[in-house]
């Protein structure tokens, strides 16, 4: 539930840096210019405002409400939805530092203002959740929003770039078929939903470290990580039994986006957006029981 509000949140965020067809409105500014400060923080502020309002009386308002109480849910569903916290929190973070840099805001801001929207947003929500009777706060979440906005700021104070991603991909499974309230009904609640179809990676690149100029500089290589088998939080559940639930660990190549040279600020834009999706290559997969599966082309 709560990653499909913050997909939301992230993608909605974006089209007046996205959509217009002005190169030079889509150019960062060298020096601060006040009025594209000003124009991100109060559009970034109302989008959040509104999806967290919208979020209270769509979702909320359809549960009871209780006193507020936390919850340890850091054993279910092997820990993609702790990943997808991760990755949501990384994601945020990347938005607001990149949106204040194309109003010319200083590194500092950047970073502050980055780190603010992402756990901001989400702590939010997950205050939200913690007085509702269906839900509650959860520690390991939050943990999980720290360090997917430690992974963006960290790496801009220790090498002033990015050159380990976080990315997603997705593929349908038949999980979801037999629990389409709980996994998606279709396959954009799946896409959001179904963590037996989910992918996280850590992509890097492979000339920011290896320093070889014979390396493309778009050419990453990729861990990811996935699960399967999965039709409840925990295995202990007596509604669904026996279920053959997979921890995955892939290989793969990957290609960064914004490392493809552009003198097109609307390409660049373009380029960024996508960048949170993995480009499907060929992987190599390796289970928890140490099977191993070769992929043509993962998605």
């Amino acid at each position: 539930m709560n990653r499909l509000i913050i997909y939301f949140f992230l993608w909605v965020s974006f089209p007046m840096f996205s959509q217009s067809g002005v190169n030079q409105f889509l150019k960062p500014s060298d020096t601060l210019n006040t009025s594209r400060r000003n124009l991100v923080i109060i559009t970034e502020t109302a989008l959040a405002s509104i999806t967290l309002v919208g979020l209270h009386q769509l979702w909320y308002a359809d549960y009871p409400q209780s006193s507020f109480k936390t919850l340890n849910d850091s054993g279910e569903w092997l820990q993609m939805d702790k990943l997808g916290h991760v990755f949501s929190s990384y994601q945020l973070g990347r938005l607001g530092a990149n949106t204040l840099n194309w109003a010319g805001v200083n590194k500092k801001g950047q970073l502050l203002y980055g780190a603010g929207l992402s756990l901001g947003f989400l702590t939010a929500v997950e205050i939200m959740d913690g007085y509702s009777e269906e839900w509650g706060f959860s520690w390991s979440d939050m943990a999980a929003n720290v360090t997917g906005t430690g992974l963006y700021v960290g790496q801009e104070l220790l090498w002033n770039e990015q050159r380990i991603t976080l990315k997603y991909s997705f593929h349908q499974t038949k999980y979801a078929q037999v629990r389409p309230d709980k996994l998606g009904n279709g396959l954009f609640e799946e896409f959001l939903k179904d963590y037996n179809g989910q992918t996280y990676w850590l992509s890097a690149n492979m000339k920011s470290f290896l320093k070889s100029e014979s390396i493309p500089a778009w050419l990453n290589i990729a861990f990811g990580y996935g699960a399967d088998g999965m039709l409840t939080g925990s295995s202990d559940n007596s509604s669904y039994p026996n279920q053959n639930r997979r921890r995955q660990y892939y290989l793969s190549l990957d290609v960064d986006l914004s490392r493809i040279k552009t003198n097109s600020h609307l390409l660049k834009t373009i380029f960024d957006v996508f960048n949170v999706i993995k480009v499907p290559f060929p992987a190599i997969e390796i289970n928890d029981i140490g099977r191993v599966k070769w992929h043509w082309l993962y998605l």
